[in-house]
């Protein structure tokens, strides 16, 4: 069932768990999330970011909301890190039910005017936002951007955000960063940042960059308002990785029957460990699903 992400955070954000947002760039990935998602009685998100989509063009998320609307579970189709309006504009008339307006690099006036635009657009035709206030860091392996430096969210200035912005979920930076960690570095978010920003917002938070960090921290922040994990490199990482495995097992074999399997029962593997970690396994059945 394809719904927004207003609806899937709301009782996400309520029962204290979270819902993994998976970036597709193509079928074999989609099929993987959708069938971990049922099996596991798990709702799920279709994270497509402006380079994926560039990848595998706007024809695909008819595909995409074709094979959410068949699925038995909760399924939200999102546009991560949407810099413009134009980007908020594409989505929306591709049939996403939730987009990102990531601002995040602009002045705090400038952010705040940005996401108000994408979010009164969005509104109008019920959709819901994300935006974003500080920055997240950019690690090897990921090709979504990211800043240098980490710029951490300040409490106080995520209640005006929220408040003046009216966006439905704020992704936050406490210390993650998108991609894998060098071996040097060892990721360590801040908790107690968290427990302050979620107190003074009172609205779903997003954890951006959740692969490699540590399985307790990850847990206890959707004790402290995270409803919303985005998961891309590790799910990837565990795809192509097995698809090479294949490739060279295989060197004569071509077809995508033969070849895509094996990859595909890898990343399911990864997605059941992360369902469980993010505490939405068996979660669909508190949703309302229309037959």
């Amino acid at each position: 069932m394809l719904i927004t992400m207003k609806e899937l955070l709301k009782v996400a954000y309520e029962q204290k768990f979270a819902v993994g947002s998976y970036n597709v760039s193509n079928s074999e990935l989609l099929s993987a999330i959708i069938e971990t998602a049922e099996e596991e009685k798990s709702p799920a998100i279709l994270q497509i970011h402006p380079n994926e989509l560039a990848l595998i063009g706007n024809e695909f998320i008819a595909y995409a909301r074709e094979a959410a609307h068949r699925a038995r579970v909760p399924i939200v189709i999102h546009l991560d890190h949407g810099a413009t309006l134009a980007d908020i504009a594409q989505a929306i008339q591709n049939g996403y039910t939730s987009v990102m307006m990531d601002a995040s690099h602009l002045p705090f006036e400038e952010n705040i005017a940005l996401t108000k635009q994408a979010v009164e657009i969005a509104h109008s035709v019920g959709v819901s936002v994300e935006a974003e206030l500080g920055t997240i860091g950019n690690n090897d392996g990921s090709s979504e951007g990211g800043a240098d430096q980490i710029l951490y969210t300040e409490p106080d200035e995520a209640r005006e955000f929220v408040e003046r912005t009216g966006c439905d979920t704020l992704a936050v930076a406490i210390g993650t960063s998108h991609g894998f960690y060098p071996k040097h570095m060892k990721p360590k978010i801040q908790l107690d940042r968290l427990e302050k920003i979620n107190e003074s917002v009172g609205i779903p938070l997003v954890l951006h960059g959740g692969s490699d960090n540590p399985d307790e921290d990850i847990r206890q922040s959707t004790q402290l308002g995270v409803a919303k994990i985005n998961l891309s490199s590790d799910m990837k990482r565990a795809f192509f990785n097995q698809l090479r495995q294949t490739l060279q097992e295989k060197p004569h074999d071509f077809e995508p029957d033969v070849l895509m399997p094996e990859a595909r029962e890898a990343a399911k593997a990864v997605l059941r460990k992360k369902m469980a970690l993010f505490g939405s396994t068996g979660k669909a059945p508190l949703y309302k699903l229309s037959e």
